[in-house]
């Protein structure tokens, strides 16, 4: 166990061992040369402080793969002479926590801190978390964990309390290309491709620099006459499967896009959404129920169509199935996009459910009960209504609210599409009401 979690031997660097894997040897010697992540890294962001002031507080680093968790939590530890030790929730038990305190007690105790770097700490039960808060709060441990699941979701809210989240962010092509010249220099050549063909490999890695620099070795050791153009690498290589997890975070925040896509008017951004979700493996059927709601919730009665264009949606797709089934949906997207929106309807409901609990379970006013007995017509159910088709207008204006309920306006509709022929009826109704009972 002591060579399991406590080697620090120094890395060799450069060219000492060329065999070694690209994103080895390129791994950073110091944070100044970590590329990215100066939301956390730089002067006047949270480490760049805590580093200034002599005073590292334990962290959570909450990214996608391949964004710098291990190596900044290595560089952090170097920084601030503490024993880096490294652990992973996958493979880690009880026993071997046990054995990590023990350790870093005794390591304390010859005035040598512990920086515990603890990856997918996520993994970890909610007993096992709590295990680590005596040996944070008592200074045997600097915890620095690192999770790409939401650390709200994930982790106790004791461990939070006493841990800083850190964000960091899958790299833009601006830093993975920076990360291309760095290993073009480990390498001593330029890669064989084209222009084109370098930004398409970038986009290959999405935003994983780990994943980039795997793709480089092996584009590295292709030996050509002349670079290769977008198409020809596409052969050669298989495009990274972009990240996204159908039950998880990421399946959350996607269709909240599309859906915000929708209600914004952008047919543009909504489709691409779509798009990343069936490029996620996204069960279309899920997406077509998310339309249909997105059609009632709002644009509801602007455009009482865009309901049906869904349902329509929805069964085309059950009929032809995948990939035809999915255009359907796909014009459904730009239709409601496109739509009016009016949320008036779905205000009208929840503010009707609030007055529906306020008031109980007051009875109706007398005169529009039915009265079927003569009991209930001797009590009065029943009297005093007006039929409606025999009066004026086709409309009595009588009130249809339980006694002392005083009469509210739920239903407010905007001036948007046919809304706003609705917005006309309501408040002739309203007009003629105030006429009749004055």
């Amino acid at each position: 166990m002591a060579d399991l979690f406590d080697s620090d031997a120094p890395q060799p660097t450069g060219g000492e061992e060329p065999n070694r894997p690209l994103a080895d040897r390129l791994r950073p010697r110091s944070l100044s040369e970590v590329i990215g992540q100066q939301q956390v890294l730089g002067p006047e962001a949270p480490l760049g402080v805590m580093l200034a002031s002599g005073s590292l507080s334990s962290l959570v680093f909450w990214g996608p793969p391949g964004v710098g968790k291990t190596t900044i939590a290595r560089l952090l530890a170097k920084e601030t002479d503490l024993h880096f030790v490294q652990i992973s929730a996958i493979f880690t038990g009880v026993p071997d926590l046990k054995k990590v305190f023990e350790a870093a007690k005794h390591r304390r105790a010859n005035g040598q801190g512990t920086l515990l770097f603890v990856d997918e700490i996520h993994r970890f039960n909610k007993a096992q978390q709590d295990g680590f808060l005596p040996h944070m709060e008592d200074g045997t441990i600097l915890l620095v964990g690192a999770t790409t699941e939401n650390p709200s979701f994930e982790l106790n809210a004791a461990l939070l309390s006493r841990s800083q989240v850190l964000v960091l962010e899958r790299l833009p092509l601006a830093d993975l290309e920076l990360l291309t010249q760095r290993a073009e220099k480990e390498l001593g050549r330029a890669l064989p491709l084209t222009g084109d063909a370098r930004d398409a490999l970038q986009e290959m890695a999405d935003g994983d620099g780990r994943a980039l620099l795997n793709l480089i070795e092996q584009v590295s050791a292709w030996r050509v006459e002349a670079p290769l153009g977008r198409e020809a690498l596409a052969t050669r290589l298989m495009r990274r499967a972009a990240k996204y997890d159908k039950s998880g975070e990421e399946h959350y925040n996607l269709i909240s896009a599309l859906h915000k896509s929708v209600r914004g008017s952008d047919p543009d951004a909504a489709l691409y959404w779509y798009a990343r979700m069936l490029e996620g493996g996204e069960d279309p059927c899920f997406l077509a129920r998310r339309l249909t709601r997105m059609a009632v919730e709002d644009i509801a009665l602007a455009d009482p169509q865009a309901q049906a264009v869904c349902l329509q949606a929805w069964e085309t797709y059950e009929r032809l199935g995948s990939p035809e089934g999915e255009l359907a949906l796909a014009q459904a997207v730009i239709y409601l996009a496109l739509a009016p929106k009016t949320n008036a309807g779905y205000m009208a409901y929840k503010a009707a459910r609030r007055l529906a609990k306020e008031t109980g379970s007051t009875p109706p006013p007398k005169h529009i009960m039915n009265a079927p007995t003569k009991l209930m017509t001797e009590q009065g159910y029943g009297a005093g209504y007006q039929y409606d088709h025999d009066a004026e207008d086709g409309f009595s204006g009588q009130n249809y609210f339980p006694e002392g309920v005083k009469r509210p306006v739920l239903y407010q509709p905007v001036e948007r599409g046919f809304e706003r022929e609705l917005k006309r009826r309501t408040e002739f109704f309203a007009k003629l009401r105030l006429q009749r009972n004055s």
